[in-house]
């Protein structure tokens, strides 16, 4: 079985998403800070007339802060709760990964529970995220309260 991914990077590191999870990619806009969200929230952008919260991968993998820049795109992807929007540093392409050329994350890191898999490619290995999983219970509790506080006053 083929995986279709779409993958883009940070830094000098490639991940990806499954290509059925994304919605479209944007360019990235102001975004508007999202009082008490957890940290992995940059804030939420307004995409024709939905607000849609920002994911700063960047800390969910510790790597270093930097400030967002014009050329930064958004993957705007829906999971199963909402639809959301990952800032990246760019979008590189669709991919198709065979499925043998996969390893799921519980063989190697088992405590990356935001990540399903990881893509042998010929330049590295890609981190595939799992959408899904990619907030914890708490930080999806306290997305939830946050949002709810935002429409209550909008």
């Amino acid at each position: 079985m083929v995986s279709e991914l779409v993958s883009f990077q940070l830094d000098d590191r490639q991940f990806a998403v499954p290509l059925s999870s994304i919605e479209r990619i944007e360019r990235a806009v102001s975004i508007t800070p999202l009082p008490k969200a957890p940290d992995i929230v940059l804030g939420v952008i307004n995409i024709h007339g939905s607000i849609v919260p920002v994911f700063n991968i960047r800390e969910r993998f510790r790597l270093p802060p930097r400030d967002m820049q014009l050329s930064d795109q958004l993957i705007v992807a829906h999971t199963s709760k909402r639809t959301i929007a990952l800032l990246v540093d760019s979008v590189i392409a669709v991919i198709e990964v065979p499925g043998e050329k996969i390893v799921e994350t519980s063989n190697i890191l088992p405590q990356l529970d935001f990540v399903e898999g990881v893509a042998k490619a010929e330049d590295g290995m890609i981190l595939i995220h799992d959408l899904e999983r990619f907030l914890s219970i708490r930080e999806e509790q306290s997305l939830d309260e946050a949002m709810k506080e935002l429409n209550q006053d909008g």
